[in-house]
């Protein structure tokens, strides 16, 4: 296997055991079982633990940038838009209720730890932010578009938290709903009366 191709394995072996397991309790070994590596090869490409942790940060960026790139280019409107962030939770509820919400799950962990990576890693909830508020802000609400950005994804996150404690599918569907609800309720401001 080249070294870019195993590397890379690396860093979606991490990224996994990093959101099933947590940060701080996967080990190299963990990883390097997960790939099926020699714990030797292995320091070939990562040297320690925050460098693995840089990367998959690096990957959750790149991942989210890209996924944001596809609902702009396939959402009709912003309310469409905005439908495609919410459906996540839903499209993903079996994880979610298994392991939380993977960047809301890492956030918390690095800040628990004081480890220098939080910021970085909390950079994934500002896309979120910035790409929910320019969304908003096309409905016209500007003066209120960053507020209703955080707004809604703090209730996201809430959702998360809330099915990982209770594992209910039904709660996720519910919150979605009224979520849906919430949005309908927002008056689109950019159509001429």
């Amino acid at each position: 296997m080249p070294a870019q191709s195993t590397r890379d394995l690396i860093v979606e072996k991490a990224d996994a055991l990093f959101y099933e397991s947590g940060f701080e309790v996967t080990s190299f070994a963990d990883i390097a079982t997960a790939v099926g590596i020699s714990r030797g090869n292995f320091y070939h490409h990562f040297k320690t633990k925050d460098d693995i942790l840089d990367a998959v940060i690096a990957r959750r960026m790149e991942r989210t940038r890209a996924m944001l790139d596809g609902w702009q280019a396939e959402g009709e409107g912003p309310r469409e838009r905005i439908l495609s962030f919410i459906h996540m939770l839903i499209i993903n509820r079996t994880q979610i209720m298994d392991f939380g919400c993977p960047v809301g799950t890492l956030c918390s962990e690095l800040a628990k730890l004081d480890h220098a990576a939080q910021g970085r890693a909390s950079e994934i909830f500002g896309l979120f932010r910035n790409w929910l508020a320019g969304q908003i802000n096309e409905l016209g609400a500007v003066d209120r578009a960053e507020t209703l950005a955080l707004h809604l994804l703090a209730w996201s996150q809430g959702v998360a938290v809330m099915a990982t404690a209770f594992k209910d599918e039904a709660f996720i569907r519910n919150e979605v709903a009224g979520i849906e609800h919430w949005l309908t309720s927002l008056p689109d401001l950019s159509q001429p009366k």
